[in-house]
């Protein structure tokens, strides 16, 4: 029996990881070691923890590692920290194999632990592009670090494959956050009041602004900037989720905070929703605007209009669903104008999500427990052509 550890440390790469993590769960051929840190283990950002703990899955080991500050030392101090932990819960577990999803700082510190350990990593999402972020060079960091590798795209495999990766462990798996629309019995539009307690009778867009970790105040601006165009739209409800606890993060949340105090009937302001409540949001809105990964990856299933506002994105491969701007007041209002044409909205409707169409949960999973790991540890560098 293959022992498996699955790392979790914020909201949104749980969510993506939860079928995986199902499947694992109730596969006789597997342990499964969970581990949970980071945010999931913060009041300040929903203590989501405890959606695990509903869900049924028991953790197996908690890391406590995130501080209370997001600034640049913050950031650093927690790395450290989680580095630490990892390391202990390695020694505790002894797992065969580790996996971890995406480019977050936390997810580099647990992986740099089990390369101390020679625990094999399974990297998920890896080969893509975020120029306006630190997750590019975390990404690329992580990818180096692992030994299986799951991309979302053809185009993000062969980049892996261009970072020196063996082809035979590379893989277009598509993206597995789709196959909870597929899953998952989403709400009926009538049930999506009652599940936010907040009444989505009228139309509404649903918005998520994460910081921007390459710009010195985070894309404060860009928020406001943001806030000010929808202030144009009053017969548009808003529903807005927290972002995520980087650096510059919480300057974002108090620009949040005071936006949704001031507009109480029209903004619901969530700390976290979970993967039924957000996708069943998604399912019904007019928009999805801002900066977060799952207006490019999870919205285009649904035919749902995207606005991506700045660099956090940018390289990421996009479908004919996304429109893409800048920071400006300007640029954001007239992507806004477009993106609720009726011919941009009936395009959407047909287009093709080119991260998949589902499937890839179960495709990760064979692969976790079926592919050889002897020898994996030792890698070789795979030139794409070969160096005189």
């Amino acid at each position: 029996m293959r022992k498996i550890a699955v790392f979790t440390g914020t909201r949104a790469e749980y969510g993506l990881l939860y079928w995986i993590i199902r499947r694992l769960h109730e596969s006789n051929d597997v342990e499964l070691c969970l581990m949970v840190g980071g945010a999931h283990l913060s009041p300040e950002f929903g203590y989501t923890v405890e959606q695990i703990d509903r869900d049924g899955f028991e953790i197996t080991e908690r890391l406590e590692f995130l501080m209370s500050s997001d600034s640049a030392v913050g950031v650093s101090k927690s790395m450290g920290l989680a580095l630490i932990s990892a390391s202990e819960s390695f020694e505790r577990c002894k797992p065969d194999l580790l996996v971890v999803l995406g480019d977050r700082f936390e997810a580099m510190a647990i992986v740099q632990a089990a390369m101390i350990a020679c625990v094999p990593v399974a990297h998920i999402h890896g080969g893509e592009i975020t120029e306006g972020l630190i997750d590019e060079a975390v990404r690329h960091s992580i990818t180096k670090m692992s030994h299986l590798h799951f991309a979302s795209t053809e185009t993000y495999r062969k980049r892996i494959m261009q970072l020196g990766e063996e082809p035979s462990n590379v893989f277009n798996s598509g993206a597995p956050g789709i196959d909870s629309i597929f899953s998952l019995e989403l709400l009926e539009r009538s049930e999506v009041s009652d599940a936010v307690g907040f009444s989505l009778e009228t139309p509404y867009f649903v918005v998520t602004y994460h910081p921007v970790t390459l710009e010195l105040d985070g894309a404060v601006f860009a928020l406001e900037n943001l806030l000010q165009v929808l202030s144009g739209y009053p017969n548009h409800k808003l529903i807005i989720t927290y972002p995520n606890a980087d650096t510059h993060g919480r300057r974002l949340i108090k620009v949040l905070e005071a936006y949704q105090s001031q507009n109480a009937n029209r903004v619901l302001l969530v700390q976290s929703l979970g993967q039924l409540r957000y996708l069943s949001l998604l399912k019904y809105c007019d928009l999805v605007i801002g900066n977060s990964s799952s207006g490019l990856i999870e919205a285009p299933t649904f035919g749902v209009p995207t606005i991506n506002i700045g660099s956090r994105q940018k390289g990421r491969v996009a479908g004919e669903t996304v429109l893409h701007c800048g920071e400006s007041v300007e640029s954001i209002r007239e992507a806004m104008k477009t993106s609720l044409t009726k011919e941009f909205r009936e395009n959407c409707k047909s287009a093709e999500n080119p991260y998949g169409d589902g499937g890839a949960s179960q495709f990760i999973v064979e692969e976790l427990i079926g592919h050889p790991l002897d020898n994996i540890l030792s890698k070789r560098f795979c030139d794409m052509e070969p160096i005189e």
